[in-house]
């Protein structure tokens, strides 16, 4: 459970899910094109091009970057929220391990913004957030792939961002 917690805390910017073992029938796709990078030192691309997104990100940090198991890791994020985000949003998140997927599932933004320091709803304005997370350092080597897509009640798009994280043996990334 907290490593799922410190995997969220790669997509914090956005949404905050808890771990769940469901349907692992959905794969996640990284996109390579570097036009997508989200802006800033981390490993966060958008899943396709945010122009219209309701969330504008302008920037997120993570140190240190790449994360390292049994090291803080903070995250700090800026953006714009174009439009009030009122109950009733959701996130999609996955996380997988190789191929494997550890968590799928939807719940409600709103939930989980508290982890974040933040509630719904969200209104429209300039959003800054600064998080520190506890990487545990028994966290098993191999490749993390992180997606949180995130919409309104009624679907538009508030968000949607991909991760990739590897962890080695002896606590390096």
């Amino acid at each position: 459970m907290r490593f799922a917690s410190a995997l969220f805390a790669l997509l914090s910017f956005t949404s905050v899910a808890r771990s769940s073992w469901l349907d692992g029938g959905n794969q996640v796709a990284i996109n390579d094109d570097p036009d997508l990078k989200v802006p800033g030192d981390n490993p966060l691309t958008f899943c396709n091009k945010p122009d219209d997104n309701i969330l504008t990100i302008d920037k997120v940090d993570l140190d240190p970057n790449p994360p390292v198991p049994g090291q803080t890791l903070s995250i700090s994020a800026k953006g714009t929220v174009n439009q009030d985000i009122e109950e009733g949003a959701k996130v999609h998140l996955q996380v997988k391990y190789g191929l494997i997927t550890l968590i799928n599932q939807e719940a409600q933004l709103c939930d989980y913004v508290k982890e974040v320091d933040l509630s719904c709803p969200l209104k429209k304005g300039d959003l800054e957030l600064s998080k520190e997370v506890n990487i545990p350092k028994e966290v098993p080597p191999g490749k993390y792939t992180v997606l949180a897509d995130v919409f309104t009640k009624s679907e538009d798009k508030i968000t949607c961002l991909n991760a990739q994280v590897t962890f080695h043996r002896g606590g390096k990334s």
